[in-house]
């Protein structure tokens, strides 16, 4: 009878403890918030050290160098669905299926830059017209300081003529850059042909993300069961870890692209107030955008953010240019030994020379792509390492000490 009555009470106090459902566990997709006892660590036996991690590691470079590019596109797949999943699951908290929030995320994405393009359209597209106007006025100036420096030269006795030789070539430079042609406009044309030709890649990409999305929480599930167990807290989930991980790299990195964009627009425009470079006060917007957009540009972008600015300040004056330089000089060695440290620093938690490592191996590999997408694999790769180091130890190889399972 006691049996039974116990089985009695415990039948009526069961609703009130009953689990949440698998729908309910999905949609929150959150390991619980109180702290479990320290799970014992994962022993890796010496066996398995000397012979099977070498063959791992061997096979893994193998298959990575055969996979190629395919291994690339679903890398950077992988990452923007990382950088997503936060926003996919914010909206399937409010009961909205995952399907529907994942397109609600990509709706809201592409809205956002559409709604970016159109605040900074016109006053770039004024900027734009207003450079283009101007240049003969440029061509003007040019062909007049090279008369000045010719007649300078014969008053000391060298005789060198290149005004008609200077008039025709900064002619034609004008000409080609009011018509848009020229090297310009090859290099405008290569970048679109680039483009049509990975417009493939690209759509991969985009469904490859898509599919990651919709199956993230399967995928998370899948990594848990495989990795060492943590103490059920949010500060010891794999999949957590990583995502955050890339959150942090993200937003230091549109943080630092916006302190340098900004930057560079203020040095530009002060540069045209004190009249060193008269169109820095005309053109500093579009310089900056540009500068800004070429941060995000690993190793590479600072140098060609700096381009267009230089160009013209060298067609209008020489000197000018000399300044500009300098101003962007200054700007970068600000950024290596101020601004990166300062963000990244908090972000991505890697020493520096791991950074540096990681963007010239991935340049070397896989050009541009593989420079934007070292530093997320960088991420991930240092939170792996911290949490294998948390929960895995290594047979010791003492011999003094006992046998551990062979």
């Amino acid at each position: 009878m006691q049996v039974s009555g116990v089985s009695e009470e415990t039948r009526h106090e069961s609703p009130a403890a009953e689990p949440p459902t698998e729908e309910e566990r999905e949609l929150t997709e959150e390991p619980p918030a109180q702290a479990q006892p320290a799970p014992p660590r994962v022993v890796v036996a010496r066996w398995v050290q000397l012979v099977l991690l070498p063959l791992a590691v061997l096979g893994l470079w193998a298959v990575a160098k055969a996979a190629g590019k395919v291994l690339v596109i679903f890398i950077v797949a992988a990452v923007i669905a990382l950088i997503l999943n936060p926003a996919v699951a914010f909206v399937q908290r409010a009961r909205v299926p995952r399907g529907l929030s994942v397109l609600a995320v990509y709706l809201a994405f592409f809205l956002m830059l559409s709604g970016v393009g159109v605040l900074l359209a016109n006053p770039i597209s004024n900027q734009v017209s207003a450079f283009s106007h101007n240049v003969p006025n440029l061509v003007k100036h040019a062909n007049t300081t090279l008369a000045n420096l010719e007649r300078t030269l014969h008053n000391d006795g060298v005789h060198v003529k290149f005004i008609q030789q200077g008039e025709t070539a900064m002619q034609t430079l004008g000409d080609k850059l009011v018509k848009g042609s020229s090297s310009i406009v090859s290099f405008g044309g290569g970048l679109l042909t680039e483009a049509v030709t990975a417009s493939f890649d690209v759509l991969l990409v985009f469904v490859l993300s898509v599919y990651m999305l919709l199956y993230g929480q399967r995928i998370g599930r899948l990594i848990r069961r495989y990795m060492p167990d943590g103490d059920g807290t949010p500060a010891d989930d794999y999949p957590t870890l990583v995502q955050s991980a890339l959150a942090r790299y993200v937003g230091g990195q549109l943080l630092f692209s916006l302190v340098m964009g900004f930057t560079a627009g203020i040095a530009l425009y002060l540069l045209g107030v004190l009249g060193v470079f008269p169109d820095g006060r005309k053109y500093a917007i579009v310089f900056a955008v540009f500068y800004g957009l070429m941060e995000l540009v690993p190793y590479i972008g600072p140098i060609i953010g700096a381009l267009p600015a230089v160009a013209v300040a060298l067609i209008s004056d020489p000197i000018s240019a000399v300044w500009v330089g300098a101003v962007f000089v200054a700007l970068q060695q600000l950024e290596g030994h101020i601004v990166a440290p300062q963000i990244f620093g908090h972000t991505l938690r890697i020493n520096p020379l791991l950074v540096i490592f990681a963007l010239l191996l991935g340049l070397q590999l896989h050009g541009v792509v593989g420079a934007l997408v070292s530093l997320p694999i960088l991420s991930v790769l240092r939170e792996t390492a911290v949490y294998l180091a948390r929960h895995v130890a290594f047979e010791p190889w003492d011999r003094q000490q006992p046998r551990g399972l062979l």
